[in-house]
């Protein structure tokens, strides 16, 4: 089965590339269609005729995002909606994901599949508008949301990820502010990309949760990624408010993957075990490199 991937050198979109590696894959980035043209992603779609289409392409600089919403909607929303409609007009299974921004943040669980969303911001209601789009456009379709998403190829969009970002600044001998009053799942790219392999095989179509176990705050986070990489800069906690980002982040956005769970796919590891590997994975790399 032919598979198109697009977004093929993000740092999902690069774990995908190797979850999917003996499948007919074809790799597409921004060069090779621009994802805002309907005609592009139709001509795509037409010449490929691809039976799995997976969707990372996003706008996710969330504080730009506030900025230029029509930017936001153009990408997140209404270029969803123009790849599920040629999805089905071909016959395609669309995956497209998501993020745990789309809930506010004020219960005091892990957020269900189930739980109604309430997004704080204008990249998060960008991101339910595409979600919206593919659940009622496209039957067989896969939506994932998940959360704190790292992996070794970082993000071409944000040049880079959190836990490149603390590295760097430590390295730069830079007094570091981490809020410690925003709760999440940080989540291995290489993990998601691994599980969404298993839950495209099942065809059990809908909307998933797919984050490693276990929460923390992005203090929590700064603090371990140093303590497994045996440094010690001049971390400090600070808060949201006193941060002063653009838009607005939900305090709370622990997701529980009850979906998955119920396939018998739960299984991610715990998030500070996943942050291990992933260090030395890229400890290993660097290596390679040098």
């Amino acid at each position: 089965m032919t598979t198109l991937l697009i977004g093929a050198n993000g740092q999902l979109g690069s774990e995908l590339r190797h979850a999917f590696k003996d499948h007919d894959l074809v790799p597409l980035v921004r060069a090779d269609m621009e994802f805002t043209d309907p005609a592009q992603v139709r001509n795509a779609l037409r010449k490929y005729r691809p039976g799995l289409i997976l969707n990372t392409a996003a706008y996710h600089r969330v504080d730009e995002c506030e900025e230029y919403p029509e930017r936001a909607f153009a990408v997140n929303a209404i270029a969803v909606r123009d790849l599920a409609i040629a999805a089905g007009e071909i016959g395609a299974v669309l995956v497209h994901f998501s993020t745990d921004y789309v809930f506010d943040g004020r219960q005091p669980r892990p957020y269900r599949e189930t739980d109604p969303p309430g997004p704080l911001s204008v990249y998060a209601t960008s991101k339910l508008a595409g979600e919206y789009f593919v659940r009622a456009t496209l039957e067989r379709h896969f939506v994932i949301r998940t959360c704190g998403l790292y992996g070794l190829a970082g993000s071409s969009e944000k040049g880079g990820n959190f836990a490149e970002t603390m590295l760097r600044l430590a390295r730069e001998g830079r007094e570091i502010r981490v809020v410690g009053d925003q709760v999440l799942t940080p989540t291995s790219a290489k993990e998601l990309a691994h599980k969404v392999r298993q839950v495209v095989e099942t065809d059990a179509y809908g909307l998933y949760h797919i984050t490693n176990s276990g929460e923390c705050s992005w203090y929590q986070f700064a603090a371990a990624i140093f303590e497994l990489s045996g440094i010690r800069p001049r971390l400090s906690q600070t808060t949201s408010a006193a941060y002063g980002a653009r838009a607005t982040r939900p305090a709370y956005s622990v997701l529980e993957n009850a979906n998955l769970r119920s396939l018998g796919l739960d299984d991610l590891s715990y998030w500070r075990d996943a942050l291990k590997e992933y260090l030395g994975d890229r400890d290993r790399a660097r290596g390679r490199l040098d």
